[in-house]
């Protein structure tokens, strides 16, 4: 049933011969194909096994996701298929004894054909490397019934289809996110994997200072209508940087490989935000250009907030109570141009900008501070958070003629600027007329510079064999400047006094990082379907900090050094397929940790940087088991997971304020497991669904019984979803996902959850759709309980989120293209940095290899890593 499966799904996108696939199975047949499913005869098994490698005719690249077909001579019906991977190989097993046509075909490629006998139960047949030519039709109207599964589980990673989900229209990548298996998204945005937060992300491989500053800040400039997948690497490779002690998520984002010209927009309008994202493509055979823009704007998200805070200061203890309604509104976007040009048959060059910016407000009103029973303040507060971000890229990438030999350079340079200020008006709480006391600001601007060069080269060196080895330097330089401000009148916006709030010799920050790596890598594969990947990565760091560096303030911070090991193992039996990993990962602080500036929004709960912090280390072992059960796919997996020199926060009491900043004195173990279940219940209709659960051992090692602290306990998250093709062009999406109380260091974080339903219509001419959407619409709001406990804290917030929403999306598109395959491309990616992310080609694949060719990461393709986290450090304050 499994091989069944992929023929159906991909029947739709194939060009297998008119005259050997009934038109009702989906194929291109020159007519339209029938919409009702043709069900293939059940076909006796035996123990043969079929397999072979796809290249393309032109450039000796793998036809990555072909579909192969096994047909029956006598019958000229399929009894089986599969699909190629992402380096051409295909294997089809328990073939009985007959005779047999196999058929390999994909878009844009002239179909293949080749005769099989089976003359006994173990004749198996190594086809060894069939070529395919490529052909310039032009696309015919399909009508696809069958469904891709929305998970998969590749050899090294799990990949979420979210194209294939409709309930993700309209909305952003933080929206996607939240369905990706092992993930889980908090309130604000904020990702992390099997219960971590020290993960990387990467969009399409390449660097970003987008994502310097704040993850679920960038993540909404991102439309959930231009990712393709996401995918989840757990045990990078050598080829990643370093950095993410978690792992990697990987953002695949659509690319157009089409000639031609077309122009698309998609809209959404909502009761909290709208967006609207439009782009343009032109291309011929070795050219093409890219441009497009993507606007989000996000209104009516309001909330309430209690926090009561019991705080011991030389015995005395002092109890104050909080209240604020809360609301936040916000415009995010970002604008693409690229260019890509196959010089020749083995020289090629991109080169790409984004420019990016964002526009949060969040604001408390009527914030009352009740002390000691006591109506002690009142205040309106306001939160402002901009940033303006552009990011240039060029790669060059030179093939050989022998497959998989690759050299390619690639350099990227990136600039951010940031504002991250907040406003607080003290109000007379004793005048009916909300008289403004005073009024006291915080300003705080920040420059990152990034500028990135890597250097990459692969080769197989037998038919089973492969190296890979690279060398990479990132340079950063980070300056901050903080100021705080006093107004006695609060009504004269000139009457502003700069005070020192942080009592730090400067108010200048000045950080600057330079990086140098170096990795090797060498992958095996076996005839029996044994493939192992190992390799070694060392990083060295230099950071040199000041205070305004004109007084000679500097922060001694020593240089450091780490070698990652990595290990990856897989092996498929007949019973499924097993996968084994083994690195070590490093985890540097960012600048919200670094950043000696104070936030004091909030005044009973102020913040600041450490610059002093050292990076983390983490060790990760994982097991990994997958297989279908009939028509379900299942994957499980068994991880442990050791954090020393754990960047954590400390509390600490000053008066009646709680004072938070961060330090290397945590050690984080997490010893869990996560399930995953895609089930195809019939052609029209599929349910999927998985949680993850994991034992948390939290310690701070601080020897202070005051400030010690420790915990552990269970977290969870679980979510399902269902997929059912109405017909006639309709179809309905369900997904929902919960998350209980998650453990924390000195207390709890309240559980949530979340769900969606949505429809959609596709207008008959196929080139355009209307949807609706509804999200968490049985209530308004939820309530998220946290707790805070130390010897001299306790603390309870309550904070009621308000985002029930219903939305209505719009589609359509313009133009026409004709397929042509086009090569490769690499590009630099940067994933060292804690808090950050990236901006990226799709992350390597790592697939079984065949006999003939080498396998290993395509990363980046060669690229692989690289410093994904976001490139650098935004600059501002903690929020």
């Amino acid at each position: 049933m499994k091989k069944l499966f992929l023929l159906f799904s991909l029947l739709g996108a194939c060009q297998i011969s008119n005259a050997q696939i009934p038109a009702g199975l989906g194929g291109f047949s020159g007519a339209a194909p029938k919409k009702e499913a043709v069900a293939a005869p059940v076909a006796p098994k035996g123990s043969a096994k079929i397999v072979g490698y796809l290249l393309d005719s032109t450039d000796s690249k793998p036809v990555e996701f072909a579909s192969i077909a096994l047909i029956n001579k006598t019958t000229g019906r399929p009894v089986d298929g599969t699909v190629a991977d992402q380096v051409g190989k295909f294997s089809i097993t328990k073939v009985a004894v007959g005779s047999y046509k196999l058929v390999a075909s994909f878009l844009g490629y002239n179909s293949i054909t080749i005769p099989i006998e089976i003359t006994s139960k173990n004749d198996d047949k190594d086809l060894g490397v069939i070529r395919m030519g490529s052909n310039t039709k032009m696309l015919a109207e399909v009508t696809v019934e069958g469904q891709r599964a929305l998970i998969e589980e590749k050899v090294d990673r799990t990949v979420y289809n979210a194209e294939k989900d409709q309930t993700n229209r309209g909305g952003d990548a933080t929206d996607v996110l939240k369905k990706v298996p092992m993930l889980s998204v908090d309130l604000d945005g904020n990702p992390s994997l099997r219960g971590s937060s020290n993960i990387k992300v990467l969009i399409n491989n390449k660097p970003s200072t987008i994502l310097a500053s704040s993850i679920s800040d960038a993540l909404k400039q991102i439309p959930a209508d231009m990712i393709k997948t996401v995918e989840v690497i757990t045990s990078p490779s050598a080829k990643y940087d370093a950095e993410g002690s978690a792992g990697i998520i990987n953002i695949v984002t659509k690319k157009n490989t089409l000639q031609g010209l077309t122009f698309s927009f998609d809209s959404s309008a909502g009761v909290r935000g709208s967006n609207l994202s439009m782009n343009g493509n032109f291309r011929n055979k070795t050219w093409g250009m890219t441009l497009g823009g993507f606007g989000r704007s996000e209104y009516n998200v309001s909330g309430h907030s209690e926090s009561i805070q019991t705080t011991s200061n030389n015995g005395i203890l002092t109890r104050n109570v909080q209240t604020s309604d809360t609301r936040r509104s916000g415009m995010f976007g970002n604008y693409q141009l690229g260019f890509d040009w196959d010089i020749n048959k083995f020289n090629s060059i991109t080169a790409s900008s984004r420019i990016g910016f964002r526009n949060g407000n969040s604001w408390g009103d009527g914030l009352r501070q009740v002390k000691n029973d006591k109506l002690f303040s009142l205040r309106n507060t306001n939160s402002l958070d901009e940033s303006a971000n552009i990011d240039l890229n060029v790669d060059y990438t030179h093939t050989f003629e022998k497959p998989q030999k690759e050299f390619s350079i690639l350099a990227m340079i990136s600039n951010n600027n940031r504002s991250n200020d907040f406003y607080n008006d003290i109000m007379n709480p004793n005048s009916s007329m909300s008289q403004i006391m005073n009024s006291i600001k915080n300003i705080n601007g920040s420059v990152n510079k990034e500028s990135t060069l890597q250097i990459d080269y692969q080769t197989p060196i037998t038919k089973l064999q492969m190296i890979e080895f690279g060398a990479k330097i990132i340079g950063r330089q980070v300056n901050s400047d903080y100021a705080s401000f006093l107004n006695p009148t609060g009504n004269d916006p000139s009457n502003y006094t700069k005070v020192n709030l942080a009592n730090l010799p400067s108010n200048v920050f000045d950080y600057n990082q330079n990086i140098w790596g170096t990795y090797f890598s060498y992958t095996l594969s076996t005839k029996s379907k044994w493939s192992m990947k190992l390799g070694g990565r060392y990083e060295h760091t230099d950071i040199e900090a000041s205070f305004l560096k004109k007084e000679g303030q500097n922060l001694t911070i020593p240089p450091y050094g780490v070698l990652v090991p990595s290990f990856n193992m897989s092996k498929t039996f007949k019973s499924g397929t097993w996968r084994f990993s083994f690195n070590r990962r490093i985890q540097r602080p960012g600048i919200q940790n670094l950043n000696p500036n104070v936030n004091a929004t909030n005044p009973l709960n102020i913040s600041m940087g450490n610059p002093n912090l050292s990076p983390e280390y983490a060790n990760n072992y994982e097991i990994n088991y997958s297989k279908f059960v009939k028509q379900t796919y299942i994957s499980t997996a068994i991880f442990v997971r050791n954090n020393t020199g754990a960047i954590n926060q400390i509390r600490t009491v000053i008066g009646d304020t709680v004072k938070t900043t961060s330090m290397n004195i945590g050690v984080e173990n997490a010893y869990g497991m996560n399930i995953n279940l895609n089930m195809n219940v019939t052609n029209k209709l599929m349910i999927g669904g998985g949680g993850d659960l994991s034992y948390m051992v939290l310690k701070n090692n601080v020897a202070d019984p005051l400030m010690n602290a420790s915990n552990q306990g269970l977290q969870s998250n679980f979510r399902i979803s269902g997929n059912y093709n109405i017909g006639n062009g309709w179809g309905a999406q369900l997904f929902s996902f919960y998350r209980p109380n998650q453990i924390m260091l000195q207390g709890s974080q309240g559980g949530f959850g979340i769900y969606s339903l949505s429809l959609k219509k596709d207008f008959k001419n196929k080139k355009g759709s209307i949807g609706f959407g509804a999200e968490n619409f049985l209530t308004n709001g939820m309530t998220i309980h946290s707790e805070t406990k130390t010897p001299l804290i306790t603390q309870e917030s309550n904070n009621v989120m308000r985002n029930m929403n219903f939305k209505i999306n719009l589609s359509y598109r313009f133009g026409k293209m004709s397929f042509n395959p086009t090569k490769r491309k690499k590009s630099v990616s940067n994933d060292d940095q804690k808090d950050g992310g990236g901006d990226a080609t799709p992350a390597p694949q790592q697939p079984m290899m065949m006999p003939g060719m080498g396998g290993g990461d395509r990363g980046g393709r060669g690229g692989g890593g690289g410093y994904s986290g976001g490139g650098g450090f935004g600059g501002g304050g903690p929020r």
